[in-house]
């Protein structure tokens, strides 16, 4: 996730969000990727670019799926083919969705750089998974140390795998 600022404060949170410039607004436009896409790419999210095909998750257009005409990042808003509405004057005009509220089900993969991005992303999710799985097998290798003690008050430390040196009574 993108830090916009380190306050905690909603207000400023808000005034950040507003204020940021467009190329953090991108990032911050993602939709996740359906199973079979992670899968193909190794990766759960991306930004939502024209082109795309979403299938709407939430709201009035609930279940409605179509191709993204339009990224507005001033509004933070995207406009899929399949959600419109009618004005009082009888035009049809496409209603505005938060990416959030999306999920991608097919990719636009003409452009190249987006694909070297999608591998790049894919391979820091390897690394990071790989460095998870190390340092859940060095928690395991590591055995809790066990305090026993006495009759007399004295303490004895084991490794964990029955105790040591046990002082015979």
């Amino acid at each position: 996730m993108v830090t916009l600022t380190r306050s905690r404060q909603p207000r400023k949170q808000r005034k950040a969000l507003y204020n940021a410039p467009l190329h953090v607004r991108h990032r911050l436009l993602t939709a996740r990727l359906s199973e079979d896409l992670q899968r193909q790419y190794g990766i759960k999210r991306l930004p939502v670019r024209k082109g795309d095909t979403v299938l709407i998750l939430r709201g009035d257009f609930k279940g409605v799926r179509g191709k993204v005409t339009e990224v507005d990042l001033r509004r933070m808003r995207i406009y899929v083919e399949g959600a419109t509405s009618k004005k009082p004057s009888g035009e049809t005009v496409y209603y505005p969705i938060h990416p959030s509220k999306v999920m991608i089900v097919e990719l636009d993969t003409s452009d190249k750089r987006r694909l070297e991005a999608i591998e790049r992303a894919r391979k820091q999710r390897e690394e990071y998974l790989k460095r998870l799985e190390e340092a859940k097998e060095t928690r395991a290798v590591r055995k809790p140390e066990v305090i026993v003690v006495g009759q007399g008050g004295s303490e004895q430390r084991s490794s964990g795998q029955g105790v040591e040196n046990e002082k015979s009574l």
